[in-house]
């Protein structure tokens, strides 16, 4: 609970910096917001979730604005930008000053799913004994850019097809060029999230195979960001490295005949970019390799072949 109240207190801080400012804001306040919209609908979600913090310094908001955009900035570090310690901070503020109880529910929803995923489920546990339900309901989103459905009462913007386009493989996104396709996708989209609704309705989301296998899920995850940031901070390449890296593997790059008989000896100008691929992809397997060595060394493994069957 004290984690609670000193992220409350920090994120209170941005109100009392805004009441603490002693020059006008040289836009209007629509314009400022409209700004951060547009922010939001080209995905630029750290730009926009700054913009609405500045907002809520420099303009006099009543008490349901703050709990909006507070909202508002929470779904983004939430939903976008997976900053779950941000995110629980602007929830709080929104919960702090939601004047109506309106959004309470669905604030108490995002603070206990904040807090589970950065691992505080004592916290998360508090959280639940003082909502007084926290029930699934459907709660309008408060979210920029142009509503495009609806589901029952929650609404699926612009913003929102995007941002999930977005996250697609870029030859899959190709596809989705056509207004044709993006209904279709804007549907299954929904289908999915009618599917995933009744399932939780159901409690599959307790079921043992689901929770073994989003805990794969989330292991391989882990894993794989793990290596990538061991990996990508120890891979410096400059173009000697790749100069003679082709130089010691010229036969690579060379043109052969029909009977596989080399005929041209493929010059480095001719080779440098994938010459350049093939040295990183080495350097990274080095690295992997090492990497690899260095924890089984440190973890004192010992591996029975003759036993395995």
């Amino acid at each position: 609970m004290k984690k609670l109240i000193a992220l409350l207190i920090a994120s209170l801080m941005l109100l009392m910096i805004g009441c603490n400012q002693n020059s006008q804001p040289n836009i209007s306040k629509e314009k400022a917001r409209n700004f951060a919209n547009e922010l939001y609908n080209r995905q630029l979600f750290k730009q926009s979730a700054e913009e609405y913090a500045r907002y809520l310094q420099l303009y006099k908001l009543n008490d349901k604005e703050q709990a909006n955009i507070s909202y508002t900035v929470g779904d983004i570090y939430f939903e976008r930008m997976k900053d779950y310690e941000n995110a629980l901070a602007f929830y709080i503020r929104a919960k702090y000053f939601n004047p109506k109880d309106d959004l309470k529910k669905s604030i108490n929803k995002k603070i206990v799913a904040c807090l589970e995923r950065l691992e505080r489920p004592e916290d998360a546990k508090q959280t639940l004994t003082e909502s007084t339900s926290l029930e699934p309901e459907k709660v309008q989103k408060k979210r920029p850019g142009k509503v495009v459905a609806l589901i029952g009462t929650r609404q699926v913007t612009q913003g929102d097809i995007d941002f999930e386009l977005s996250q697609l493989p870029p030859e899959i996104q190709s596809q989705y060029q056509q207004k044709e396709m993006k209904i279709q996708f804007l549907r299954q989209y929904i289908l999915t999230e009618l599917l995933y609704d009744s399932a939780k309705r159901k409690g599959i989301e307790k079921d043992n195979e689901v929770i073994e296998a989003a805990f794969q899920a989330k292991k391989g995850i882990m894993v794989r960001k793990y290596l990538q940031d061991e990996i990508q901070s120890k891979v410096s390449i400059t173009p000697e490295d790749v100069e003679l890296y082709y130089n010691a593997n010229k036969d690579k790059y060379v043109e052969k005949d029909k009977e596989g008989n080399v005929t041209r000896e493929k010059s480095f100008q001719e080779v440098q970019q994938q010459a350049a691929q093939d040295y990183a992809i080495q350097k990274q397997q080095q690295i992997y390799d090492d990497l690899a060595q260095k924890l089984m060394r440190a973890e004192g493994v010992k591996i029975y072949d003759d036993v395995l069957k």
